[in-house]
Parts: C-alpha cells; structure tokens; sequence
C-alpha cells in the first residue's frame, strides 16, 4: 500500500536541505556535470578501437564541446544576469542529459559529435547561472565558495574514470553515462529547494564583452584561458598515451582520480588564498608550474614516469587553477557575476577546444614531445598576456586596494560606486548578502 508523504514532512525535508550551504548543493550539481565529461575523457580508447575513430576525430569529439561551450556562455550566460540564472540551470541539465544519453549509445562519429554538442551546450548554459547563484549568496566568502566549486568540478571528474572501470567492461558504455544522468536530475531536484535573491542587471548590455575593456577582467580571462589550454592538452593526450606506451590499463584510471586528490581537497583553500594574496601571483606561478609539467610529459620515456609526475603536477594545480575565476569575481559588479562567469569560461572552452584539436593533431602527425611542447609553449603565452595586462592587481597593490574597500565598505554599509566608475577602476563591488 502506497501513501502520499504527510505535509509537514515534506517542509521538514525542504528545512533540511536549506541548511545545507548552497554551494555545497550546487557543487554537487557541477560535479555531476563534470562526471559525463569525465567518463567520455576515459572511453575514448574504447570509441577508437570498437568504432575505428583516428586519434584526430577523437580530439574533435573532444574539443567540440568545449567549443560549443563557449558560445554557450559568452551568448547566453548574461541572461542569468536579467533574473533567469535558476531557468538557465534547468535548461542546461536537461540538455547535458540527452547528450550523455547521446554518447552512452551512439555508435559512429556522427552521433557521438551530436551528444558531445548537445552536452557541451548544457554544460555551459548551466555553470555560469550556478556560479552566479554561489556568489551571490556568500559573497564575503567568494573565494573560498568559487574554490569549492571547483574542487566538486574536479571531483566530479574523477568519478567519471571510476565509474568507467566499474561499470563499462560489466554493463557496456552506456552504463557510466546513464548512471551519471540519472544522478543529475535528482541533485536538480534538491536544489529546486533553495531560493536565493537575485540583484538585476540593469546596464543594458546584452553581452558580457563590454567587460574586457577592463584591464584586469581581460588579464583574468587570459589567465583562465591558460589554464583550460592546459586541460585541453593534457585531457586530449592522457587516455592514448598510456595506451601507445603500453602501459597497464589501470593506471591511466587511477592516475586522473589519484590527480584530482589535491584538486579537491585544495580548493577552498586555493579560492581563499586567491582572494587574500593576490588571484594574478597564485595564478602566474601555477600556469608557470604547470607549463613546465606539460613540457616534461614530451620527454618522459614511460607511462610510468608520466604517472608519477602527474601527481606533482596536480598538487600544484590544487593550489592555484581557482585564481582565474576569483579575479573575475572580484573585479565586476555582483549583478554582472552570471556574465562575466560566462565570459571567462567562454574563453576557457575556446581555449581547452583548440588546444584539444591542435594537440591532438600535432601527436597523430609529429609525436608526443612535439604535442606536449606546443602545449607548453601555449600556456606561457596566456601566462604573458595575463601578467601584463594584470599588473595592477599583482604588481601596484590593486588587489590589496579592491580587498580593503570592499572589507570597509562591508562594515561601514557606505554607498557603492556606480557600475561605470567600478568599469574604470580595478575595484571589486561591495559585498553584499543578498
């Protein structure tokens, strides 16, 4: 005998998610959506060989997404900004989920480049909105929040592999797909308990571009997009260069959840060291650690080697890939949050595409020390750009400027600047719970 749930049980369930910080809810939501990006990145091997698809085609399977990511979020991140973030959630969970279902049971190229676009257009619909949302409701703590975020982004990840050696040689390359679609809807529904209010952009700008007449949101965006360079070259290499190294099957699983250990753990602390010492020092330093790990892939004579540097590399990444979206968040208004989000991850799945595509290209044609160097070579570029265009947050004390105005305006609940005046400048907007 079935019964329907008494009233009052179901407002006491409601009162109990509400208590759970929404950036905990949230990420969750995110880590999830990273978990399908997480098992294609570990089934491309398998694609190859039951499929008969050349390294290149697998370097658009996975680049394409992360380029039709970024017109998602450069073009339609700012309507989260106009009161729309939570409809812009729904609306990319649901389209992440039909293209996992897409890549879980499509059998040729074409198919699986439709479920990539598909899942790739969710996925970045959904995160700026959800980025918005934590900001918003904690910003005081954006730093640690926005690293939180990150660290469930990369947990999420690194279930992916996991659920691929679990479920795939068992249940087929459907099962690690449907598993994490199914997981996704129903973390959708826990955060449907929670409201947050939203301030309204009221700039009349359509698009975030606007944005990047200011020196360190472009120097920001250049940073991110050093990073997600990284990830392309690194995403696109890992799976086919353990398997053209012979190296044990396991490992390649293992090495991207033992990776992602740092990443999680790290990340609060990333986004707090980020926002107190400076996002532009913490973040030069990784992209300039991490150039040099991607170069050492290229010359590294096994995938043994690789492996253990990897775990060095990720513990760097740990401490510094959440400076980006930190100083983004602390240089624009708190009602452009879902925009300038956008902007900067618009850049970075431009970013992690090309250098997918490139790299995985430059591998099939010239051989693994050519790819990883072009990598490289990659990344201290982003890292130059970002430097020179940051340099007043990292080298004139802006940073310490926009922290200490934004602290004393906080306390004292003095007027803000008008958005043209914080456009000018490097200053972050007041903190405000909203």
């Amino acid at each position: 005998m079935s019964a329907a749930m008494n009233p009052s049980k179901r407002r006491q369930m409601g009162r109990s998610f509400r208590e759970i910080p929404p950036s905990w809810i949230f990420g969750g939501l995110s880590a999830l959506l990273a978990s399908g990006y997480g098992v294609l990145f570990t089934v491309v091997a398998d694609y190859r060989d039951a499929y008969g698809i050349s390294e290149t085609s697998i370097g658009w399977l996975i680049g394409l997404g992360f380029i039709v990511a970024f017109f998602a979020q450069a073009l339609i991140a700012p309507i989260g900004d106009r009161g729309h973030a939570r409809n812009l959630i729904r609306a990319g969970v649901l389209m992440n989920v039909v293209g996992l279902f897409l890549l879980g049971f499509g059998e040729n190229l074409e198919v699986l480049l439709i479920g990539r676009v598909i899942s790739g257009l969710g996925i970045g619909t959904a995160l700026p909105a959800i980025r918005r949302i934590v900001i918003l409701a904690d910003p005081e703590n954006l730093g640690e929040n926005l690293g939180r975020l990150l660290s469930a982004d990369v947990f999420g990840f690194a279930m992916g592999p996991a659920l691929s050696a679990m479920l795939v040689g068992t249940f087929g390359l459907a099962a690690p797909y449907l598993v994490v679609a199914a997981a996704t809807l129903a973390i959708l529904a826990v955060a449907e308990s929670f409201h947050v209010e939203e301030t309204i952009d009221n700039s009349g700008q359509r698009l975030a571009f606007d944005l990047l007449k200011t020196r360190v949101v472009a120097g920001a965006v250049a940073m991110g997009a050093g990073v997600f360079f990284m990830i392309g070259a690194f995403d696109a290499l890992w799976d086919l260069v353990h398997e053209d190294l012979g190296t044990a099957d396991w490992m390649p699983n293992l090495g991207i959840t033992l990776f992602a250990i740092p990443l999680v753990i790290f990340g609060p602390f990333s986004g707090r060291l980020s926002q107190q010492v400076g996002p532009f020092k913490v973040g030069g330093l990784g992209l300039l650690a991490g150039a040099f790990f991607i170069f050492v892939y290229g010359q590294l004579p096994s995938g043994e080697w690789i492996f253990a540097i990897a775990m060095a590399h990720a513990l760097t990444d740990g401490l510094t890939v959440s400076a980006s979206g930190v100083a983004v968040a602390m240089a624009v208004p708190e009602e452009r949050q879902s925009g300038a989000q956008g902007l900067i991850g618009a850049a970075q799945a431009l970013s992690g595409g090309i250098a997918a595509v490139v790299i995985a290209s430059v591998y099939e044609q010239q051989g693994r020390a050519a790819a990883y160097a072009t990598g490289a070579i990659g990344m201290l570029t982003f890292t130059a750009i970002a430097m020179w265009l940051g340099v007043d947050f990292w080298l004139r004390g802006g940073h310490r400027q926009a922290l200490e105005e934004s602290l004393d305006k906080s306390a004292t609940g003095s007027g803000e600047p008008d958005v043209a005046t914080r456009a000018r400048s490097t200053r972050r907007p007041r903190l405000r719970r909203p």
